[in-house]
């Protein structure tokens, strides 16, 4: 959704050592990605486990058993590579529409890096193609709707198998068509799959896991692009700025919270109202005073989620593992998404929070009887509504997400004839939590609208931090005379929002803010 910085020209994977940064380079930017030497090694070691089960004939789940239910229905050596392909087939089940090409890229480049781990039992052949396919662009269409979270997010990794094996569809230089004109294209070959490798590519929680770690960096852009707006308020409506004094955050020392009042502070250096003696009120709204206390606190709401998802992205999340330095084969349940299902359901109430206050924020902006200002910021109302609507459709929003924070890790429906009698449903959570930052993305714009509009109407100094980005909306929309067309306006501050502008120049001229 975002806008990310500069691009990384390279990503090498080996289990290990994948970032949030790495991620969005990858599905964002096309940063291209290769197999590190310590990568190839460990997966060549788990294959030879594998291979060695093959030709003794040893019964293992997943190698030469069938799955879930069937878990106790022994598979010949002849019929393996079948068993293999049959379980992409039958998975490849998704519903609704397709997810963004950035979703999918993330998600392969997720199962790919899991995978390199070496405890999967894959061949070499099979990670280097879904490299080879990320980097030449080739991206199988993905259903957004299927997963329950465990075992793993079946449905949506078996479109990514199946196309991996030229079935399905593959969308190419901007075309949806079946995987193997694509592969012929690029040179690239169809994966036949064998003992293990079908199961390994569908048995993890990449799907969640990929969109978690797009929604964590937007999360993180729109907590500094959220100060911003709240600044420019702050401004507008000439709030008291000692309720940022780091003496009364450091008595009560939430890391999040001490990071917010610096971030308001930073941003109102050089305002006329840091240097007054006397003010409008003896303490402000909660809305204005609170800032530190409520930014912050979804701060490290954000920060615990992305230590959740970077442990998750490296983690062996397969079923079962082996351990090739001993040989064992030991089945368990890391494919089970529960770490992350409540994780991102924490990810959404914390966002969802953002917007709740900035909604108010902006009611108080365009209040007359709260703000000191011309109503609805207008200086015509009656014949002009001014900016009156601005808050519906914030408060519209902000209504939603109550709706959308509601917990889907609460909720379970067992699957596979109750053999998977307690799923996560995380996709659902990551889906919602995309929702949620969607949402407050267009109220924080709505924000920074309404409060340039009332800028205009200050006479006093402004700090640095409003300065710079009242002028950058200024340059994209003119203040209002009278009433012209009102989506017009806000999808363009909202285009500049997501072009993360606002916040690079910002931080350019005051520093860091988060």
């Amino acid at each position: 959704m975002i806008e990310t910085k500069k691009a990384l020209d390279i990503i090498s994977i080996d289990g290990e050592s994948l970032t949030l940064e790495h991620v969005v380079a990858v599905a964002r930017q096309n940063a291209r990605v290769r197999l590190h030497v310590t990568g190839k090694a460990k997966l060549v070691k788990s294959r030879g486990v594998v291979e060695k089960i093959l030709a003794g004939h040893q019964v293992v789940y997943g190698v030469n058993t069938g799955f879930g239910k069937f878990s106790d229905v022994s598979v010949s050596l002849e019929d393996g590579n079948a068993l293999q392909k049959n379980i992409i087939m039958s998975h490849a089940c998704g519903i609704g529409e397709p997810l963004p090409r950035e979703a999918v890229r993330a998600m392969m480049l997720l199962r790919a890096n899991s995978l390199t781990k070496g405890y999967s039992g894959v061949r070499l052949e099979v990670v280097q193609l879904l490299l080879d396919m990320l980097n030449n662009g080739i991206h199988p269409v993905v259903p957004c709707k299927g997963s329950v979270g465990a075992s793993g997010d079946l449905i949506p990794l078996a479109h990514i198998a199946l196309a991996m094996m030229g079935l399905g569809e593959a969308e190419y230089h901007g075309r949806v068509a079946p995987p193997a004109e694509a592969f012929k294209q690029a040179k690239l070959c169809p994966v036949s799959l064998s003992a293990k490798e079908g199961l390994a590519l569908i048995n993890g929680t990449q799907y969640m896991g990929a969109l978690g770690c797009l929604a964590v960096y937007d999360a993180l852009e729109l907590l500094k692009a959220s100060a911003i707006s709240a600044a420019m308020t702050f401004e507008a409506l000439e709030g008291i700025p000692s309720a940022y004094d780091q003496r009364i955050h450091d008595v009560r020392p939430h890391g999040g919270q001490r990071s917010c009042a610096l971030a308001m502070r930073r941003l109102l250096e050089g305002s006329d109202l840091m240097t007054r003696t006397r003010h409008k009120r003896v303490q402000d709204a909660y809305t204005l005073r609170c800032i530190p206390q409520v930014h912050g606190a979804s701060q490290d709401s954000i920060n615990y989620v992305q230590g959740v998802l970077e442990t998750e992205i490296n983690s062996a999340t397969d079923n079962p593992l082996i351990f090739a330095d001993t040989g064992d084969v030991i089945s368990g349940g890391n494919f089970h998404g529960q770490p992350l299902a409540l994780a991102l359901d924490f990810l959404a109430m914390a966002v969802a929070e953002l917007g709740s206050i900035a909604e108010r924020r902006i009611e108080r902006l365009v209040n007359p009887a709260l703000s000191g200002l011309p109503p609805f910021l207008t200086r015509c109302g009656g014949l002009n509504s001014g900016m009156m609507i601005l808050q519906y459709a914030a408060a519209a929003l902000a209504s939603e997400n109550k709706v959308m924070a509601h917990p889907a890790s609460v909720d379970s429906i067992p699957t596979s004839g109750n053999q998977e009698d307690h799923v996560s449903m995380g996709s659902i959570a990551a889906r919602k939590a995309g929702t949620v930052i969607e949402n407050v993305a267009w109220v924080i714009a709505g924000e920074l609208l309404a409060a340039s509009q009332a800028l205009d109407f200050v006479t006093h100094s402004v700090g640095k931090g409003a300065r710079v980005a009242h002028r950058l909306v200024r340059e994209t929309v003119p203040h209002w005379n009278e009433d012209r067309v009102l989506y017009r306006d806000l999808h363009r501050v909202h285009r500049l929002l997501l072009s993360g502008s606002v916040t690079r120049k910002v931080e350019m001229e005051v520093g860091g803010l988060v």
